[in-house]
C-alpha cells in the first residue's frame, strides 16, 4: 500500500536524515575504538590516526565531486551507489587483519560517503519546496546530523565494550541494506537536473587541492607549522585549488559554476559554517580526551557523559526550524555563536580534580543549545537560496565546509592544546596536569571560532523574514540560465 503523498514525504526524509547520521556518526564512532585497533591489528603510533583521517580526507575531498555527479547521473542513482560503496568498505573494514587493510577500507567509506552525503540532502532540497516545509525539513537534517556527531561516542563506547572494534563497521551492513531496501519505495526515480559531461580537469584540481590541504593540516601535528614540507605542501595545494579556479572560469560544463557564489547567502553560510565547525568537532575530541583521561571514565560512561548535547540536538531542531521560517536565520545564526561559545568559554576551565555536572554537563548544555541554534541556520543560509539545478552542488558545499571545517579546527586546536601542554609541563606540571592545561586552552581558542560565528553571522547574513525567497532574483536567474 502506498502512503500519501505527504506522508511518503516525511518518511522519505526520515530514511535520508538517518543516511546522514549514519555517515556522520562513523567519524565520531570510531574514535573510540582506535586503542583497540592498535592493540589487535599492530598499529604503530605514526600509522593509528590514519584510522580516522583516512575517512576525513576522501569524504571531503570528494563531497563537491560527488554532488556535481550526482546533478549529472541522478540523484537516487548516486544515492543508492555510494550506499553499496560504503557498505562493501565497512564489511572489508570489519575483516581488516592488518592495519593498511583498515585505513584502505575506511578511505573507501569516505568515497562512498561522498556520493551520498551531497545526493541525499539535494533530495530532501527537491522533495521539499515549499518555505515552510523545506525549513522543517532542513533543521530535521541539521538536528540529526549534529546529533549523529555527539552520539558517535556514546554509541562506539557500548559497542566496542560489548562487541570488540569490527562493531562499530559491522553496524553500518544491516542498516545500509534496510535503507537500499526502502530506498525504490520513497524515493522515486527522478531525471538528472543538469547535463553534459564531467569536468575531469576540475574534479583532479580541486579534489587534489583540498585533499593535500587537509593532509597537510593533520601532518601538522607531526611536521610543524612551519616545517619546508609543511609550507610547500600548503603552496602545492594553493597551486592547484589556483589552477581549479582558472580551469572553471575557462569551461563549458564546470565543475562548480563559479556564479554560484555570487548568492550571500549561500557564500556567506559556507564561510560561517566552515568557522563553526572548527569549534565544535574539536569540542568533542578533547572532551572525550579530559573524561576519559583524567576524570578516568570508561568508554562507555565518557560516551554517556555527553548525553546532555545529543538530546539537546535531537529535540530542538523542529522547534528551531520553525523559528527560523518566522523570523529568519540572521539572528539564530549569531545568537547561536555566542551562546555556544561562552558554553565553551566555561567548558574551558577543566581542572584535574573537576567535577562532571558542574565543570562539563552544564557547560556542555548550553555549548550545545548554541551551537543547534547556528548549525541549522547557517545550513539554512547555505543552501535555501541556490536553484534547482544546483541543489546538489550547494549541499555538496555545506558538507564540505563542515568536513573542512573540523579537520581544520582538530588540527589548529591540537597544535595549541600541544603548545599549552608542553608550556604547563615546563613549569612542573605533572602529565595529568599538562593534559588538563592543554585542553583547556584548546577549548578557549575554540569559544573564539563560535564567538566570532555569532558576530560575523550578524554582519554578513541578511535579515529577511522570507526564508527560502531569492534575495537576489536576478543572480539566481542568471545562475540557472548557466
Amino acid at each position: 500500500m502506498t502512503p500519501p503523498p505527504s506522508t511518503r514525504r516525511w518518511l522519505a526524509l526520515a530514511l535520508l536524515a538517518t543516511t546522514q547520521f549514519v555517515l556522520i556518526l562513523d567519524t565520531a564512532i570510531v574514535i573510540v575504538a582506535i586503542p583497540s585497533m592498535e592493540i589487535d591489528l599492530g598499529f604503530t603510533p605514526e600509522e593509528l590516526p590514519w584510522v580516522a583521517n583516512a575517512y576525513i580526507l576522501a569524504f571531503g575531498g570528494l563531497l563537491l565531486l560527488g554532488g556535481r555527479l550526482g546533478d549529472i547521473v541522478g540523484r537516487r542513482r548516486m544515492f543508492l551507489g555510494g550506499l553499496t560503496l560504503f557498505a562493501l568498505a565497512s564489511l572489508a573494514g570489519a575483516l581488516a587483519t592488518e592495519p593498511l587493510w583498515l585505513i584502505l577500507a575506511r578511505a573507501m567509506q569516505g568515497v562512498g560517503a561522498a556520493a551520498i552525503s551531497p545526493a541525499a540532502l539535494a533530495l530532501v532540497m527537491t522533495l521539499f519546496t515549499e518555505t515552510s516545509e523545506r525549513n522543517k525539513a532542513l533543521g530535521v537534517w541539521g538536528s540529526v546530523a549534529a546529533a549523529g556527531a555527539a552520539t558517535g561516542y556514546i554509541i562506539g563506547g557500548l559497542f566496542t565494550e560489548a562487541f570488540g572494534w569490527q562493531a562499530v563497521l559491522w553496524i553500518n551492513v544491516p542498516i545500509v541494506a534496510l535503507i537500499v531496501a526502502l530506498t525504490p519505495w520513497l524515493l522515486p526515480p527522478a531525471a538528472p537536473a543538469t547535463r553534459g559531461p564531467v569536468d575531469v580537469a576540475g574534479a583532479v584540481t580541486l579534489t587534489g587541492g583540498i585533499t593535500l590541504a587537509v593532509y597537510t593540516l593533520i601532518d601538522t601535528r607531526h611536521a610543524g607549522w612551519a616545517s619546508a614540507r609543511t609550507l610547500g605542501l600548503f603552496a602545492l595545494a594553493a597551486t592547484l585549488l589556483a589552477a581549479f579556479v582558472v580551469l572553471e572560469r575557462r569551461s563549458s560544463q564546470p565543475l562548480i559554476d563559479l556564479g554560484i557564489f555570487r548568492i550571500a547567502s549561500l557564500r556567506n553560510g559556507n564561510i560561517l559554517t566552515l568557522l563553526l565547525q572548527g569549534a565544535m568537532t574539536p569540542m568533542f575530541f578533547f572532551l572525550t580526551l579530559y573524561l576519559q583521561h583524567v576524570l578516568d571514565f570508561s568508554p562507555i560512561q565518557a560516551g554517556l557523559a555527553q548525553m546532555p548535547a545529543a538530546l539537546s540536538f535531537a529535540l530542538l531542531g523542529t522547534p528551531v526550524s520553525k523559528l527560523i521560517s518566522r523570523i529568519g536565520y540572521q539572528l539564530p545564526a549569531a545568537a547561536g555563536g555566542l551562546i555556544a561559545g561562552a558554553g565553551m568559554i566555561w567548558l574551558a576551565q577543566v581542572e584535574v580534580g573537576g567535577d562532571y555536572f558542574t565543570d562539563v554537563m552544564a557547560p556542555l548544555t548550553i555549548t550545545a543549545i548554541g551551537a543547534t541554534l547556528s548549525v541549522i541556520a547557517l545550513m539554512i543560509a547555505a543552501t535555501a537560496d541556490a536553484p534547482m539545478n544546483s541543489a546538489g552542488l550547494a549541499s555538496g558545499l555545506v558538507n564540505v565546509t563542515q568536513q573542512l571545517g573540523g579537520a581544520i579546527g582538530l588540527a589548529v586546536l591540537a597544535t595549541v592544546a600541544a603548545s599549552a601542554g608542553a608550556r604547563s609541563a615546563g613549569r612542573g606540571g605533572d602529565e595529568l596536569t599538562a593534559l588538563t592545561d592543554g585542553i583547556g586552552s584548546a577549548l578557549l581558542v575554540g569559544a573564539g571560532f563560535a564567538v566570532a560565528t555569532g558576530v560575523l553571522a550578524a554582519v554578513l547574513l541578511r535579515k529577511t523574514r522570507a526564508v527560502a525567497a531569492p534575495a537576489e532574483p536576478r543572480v539566481s536567474e542568471e545562475i540557472a540560465a548557466h
